[in-house]
């Protein structure tokens, strides 16, 4: 029926220009539909943005104390432990951690930090205080990092309790009110890029 319906308005020319139009119609149809299907999902580039963070940072580990006169010392500590960040949207995340520090009771403390998640992936940290029994306070400086950390910028503080100290060298200890912000940057594919050294 409709078979004859089109060749009946094709041989009197009444009815070309309503079929051209249906014919149209359908192809815009079809091409916006297989366009809405098709469209590539648009997602956030990544590393733009600043996430701030707080959390836990538990380690032990041994020092070796070198007395210089009876009012200064200098110590090498190294530790091992781990940490547990949560972000502003309450996710955890947890990371072992590695430590080394030099500290002088005339100067202050450096030190370097590893911290390596479940994926094996790290980032890395500078690591400064006073050292001072009564304000400890230690900054830590993200200098990159590897896989999805590479490129990682930012500064974390917090303060230092030790829990156990004994003559032998061994210190165990937990942080105090540590918190920061991280930015995490698009990771760059140049040849010869070594990443990021604590």
């Amino acid at each position: 029926m409709i078979r004859q319906r089109i060749v009946v308005e094709r041989r009197d020319g009444s009815g070309v220009n309503h079929f051209s139009t249906l014919l149209c119609c359908l192809a815009v149809t079809f091409l916006v539909l297989f366009s809405a299907c098709h469209r590539p999902q648009q997602t956030p580039p990544p590393g733009d943005d600043w996430h701030d963070f707080a959390g836990t940072w538990t380690a032990s580990g041994s020092r070796n104390i070198m007395r210089m006169g009876n009012d200064r010392q200098a110590a090498i500590s190294t530790f091992e432990g781990s940490l547990v960040l949560t972000g502003s949207k309450g996710i955890g995340v947890g990371f072992q951690s590695q430590a080394v520090l030099f500290n002088d009771t005339a100067t202050g403390m450096v030190g370097r930090a590893v911290w390596t998640d479940e994926h094996g992936e790290q980032v890395f940290s500078e690591l400064r205080g006073e050292g001072a029994a009564a304000d400890n306070k230690i900054t830590g400086t993200f200098v990159g990092g590897t896989g999805r950390y590479q490129g990682a910028t930012g500064t974390y503080a917090f303060s230092w309790r030790f829990v156990i100290e004994n003559e032998d060298g061994v210190v165990q200890g937990q942080s105090v009110g540590l918190n920061g912000r991280v930015r995490v940057a698009q990771p760059q594919t140049a040849s010869g890029a070594g990443g990021m050294h604590p």
